[in-house]
């Protein structure tokens, strides 16, 4: 069964945690090049979120598109961490979950802010997405997006090279005034324009609010558009605690405010910043009583 289809069936679909914050427990900082230096840590991960009751895993792939490695001068190979990071998470699947191969932002700026044209933006995540889609993932996800714009660009650029489902997340800055993310784009305008460029699933991820603040715009996208809704909130809001960035919100609240989400009309559930297993669990629990 396709993950649409899988979707539609189910009406509830639990997606998995933060990957970033779980390779920190385990001393491992440089995220992506995990996939290459160390990928027993990466497939231990993704088999706890299983463990837990995800439905679907996410490759470690966040950051991995051109314009973001050479900017940060990751020094990895586009192609060789994002055959990894799909290679290691079919592993840890099997035929059990599906596999969603992750994007995300560029760090960088389109015209007239920053230096990029929509082009080099297209070509950018295209090369990204058909590394992805030949190593064969069942879907693209595009997260932690702040600019409308660019989350466009990055869906055309899913849709122009493989027919995938292609879900996005877009990363709010408040909940306020029909929610707005850091370039000011609000919720109904994002769930509107980014089904319109192709996208299959929208909703929000990771940014400024807590699960049951993204409950109001899940309800917001559910009522502008009639594709599924995702939400994967952080573990809480971010807090700022000698020099270091925490998200403290514990599993049984975190479940109940994605309860919220699924509530207003959310079908994709899962965990972005401070999420683990443990919080994808109480989730799950809670979706199965």
């Amino acid at each position: 069964m396709d993950l649409l289809s899988f979707i539609k069936e189910n009406g509830a679909v639990v997606l998995d945690g933060a990957m970033g914050t779980q390779l920190d427990k385990r001393g491992l900082m440089a995220r992506g090049r995990v996939n290459l230096d160390s990928p027993e840590a990466v497939i231990e991960v993704h088999r706890e979120y299983i463990a837990a009751g995800s439905q679907a895993i996410i490759t470690n792939t966040l950051t991995m598109n051109r314009i973001y490695i050479e900017t940060h001068d990751l020094g990895v190979s586009l192609e060789e961490v994002n055959r990894a990071g799909v290679r290691i998470a079919r592993e840890a699947a099997g035929d059990k979950v599906f596999v969603l191969g992750n994007m995300c932002s560029t760090g960088q700026m389109l015209e007239p802010y920053g230096d990029y044209t929509e082009q080099q933006f297209l070509d950018n995540f295209k090369e990204q997405a058909h590394v992805l889609a030949d190593s064969g993932v069942d879907a693209f996800i595009i997260e932690t997006m702040f600019d409308l714009a660019e989350a466009v660009c990055a869906v055309r650029a899913c849709k122009e090279v493989a027919s995938l489902p292609v879900i996005v997340g877009m990363a709010f800055s408040t909940d306020a005034n029909g929610g707005r993310t850091m370039m000011g784009n609000s919720a109904e305008d994002c769930a509107r324009q980014l089904a319109d460029a192709g996208a299959d699933v929208v909703g929000a991820n990771c940014g400024e609010i807590g699960p049951l603040e993204m409950a109001s715009l899940a309800a917001i996208m559910r009522s502008a558009v009639s594709i599924p809704i995702m939400v994967e909130p952080n573990a809480g809001k971010p807090k700022l605690v000698e020099g270091k960035t925490i998200f403290d919100m514990s599993p049984d609240d975190f479940a109940a405010g994605v309860i919220e989400c699924h509530g207003a009309g959310a079908t994709l559930l899962g965990g972005c910043c401070g999420t683990s297993p443990a919080h994808i669990h109480a989730l799950a629990d809670r979706l199965s009583r």
